[in-house]
């Protein structure tokens, strides 16, 4: 059975070591450094199944560190803040995180959250592969997923940042249908909205100006009221 292995990028030696101990009872093998330069080097020379990135790290921080990391990976990325604060929350997950978790934090959540995670990643139909669709072509706009770019209809490429392309994605994915705030967190992020959180509706709201849909009027992305969001034009995948 394969050994998912994690890397755990933290500046905190006393966590790094409880990490590296209780993952790896958990049974995931686990490499820990203290910041990015060292995780650039074990980077180049392994390969991980998920990085469990600190946003308050020497140097460059966390979210930098997400960004690039993003760029030139899919590999899945559980932030860590001490802050909780929901701005960072949201700029995290901009930068491509597939989910955060607030310091202090119960090692059994943690680990809930990796699972939770894995499993997304390693779960996901064949026909959300990038090999398997190579884009998808809804309403003269055009979502390449093998640049990660969408292009609008008259050819102009609209930046997206890491979270907006897997909403997109995602919606595109499940046309005309509706999708839960939690649904969508579980396609995107592997895990469920909390009471107040507003991660999908900002999401949504910046989504829908890229694509030039009117939020009072919505064509594209429509919000079911009590329900969540659906995708109401046709979609095509080639």
């Amino acid at each position: 059975m394969k050994q998912d292995h994690l890397l755990v990028v933290d500046d905190d030696g006393e966590l790094r070591d409880l990490l590296r101990d209780y993952l790896g009872q958990a049974g995931f093998r686990v490499t820990a450094v203290a910041d990015g330069r060292q995780m650039q080097r074990v980077l180049d020379n392994a390969r991980f199944d998920l990085v469990i990135l600190d946003v308050m790290l020497p140097g460059e921080d966390g979210l930098a560190l997400c960004r690039k990391l993003r760029a030139i990976s899919r590999i899945p990325i559980l932030m860590l803040t001490a802050r909780g604060d929901e701005v960072d929350r949201i700029v995290g997950l901009e930068m491509g995180a597939d989910d955060y978790l607030s310091k202090p934090f119960n090692p059994r959540e943690l680990l809930a959250r990796v699972k939770s995670i894995l499993r997304r990643a390693g779960s996901l139909p064949e026909n959300m592969a990038d090999e398997d669709v190579r884009s998808f072509h809804f309403l003269g706009w055009i979502l390449d997923t093998r640049l990660r770019q969408l292009l609008s209809p008259a050819g102009v490429v609209v930046d997206l940042s890491g979270a907006e392309y897997k909403l997109l994605r995602t919606l595109l994915e499940h046309p005309n249908r509706v999708l839960s705030r939690d649904q969508m967190l579980e396609f995107t992020q592997g895990r469920e909205a909390g009471a107040f959180d507003r991660a999908v509706d900002v999401q949504v709201g910046r989504l829908r100006r890229k694509l030039g849909d009117d939020p009072r009027e919505p064509r594209l992305i429509k919000t079911v009221r009590n329900e969540g969001y659906v995708l109401a034009v046709p979609v095509v995948r080639l």
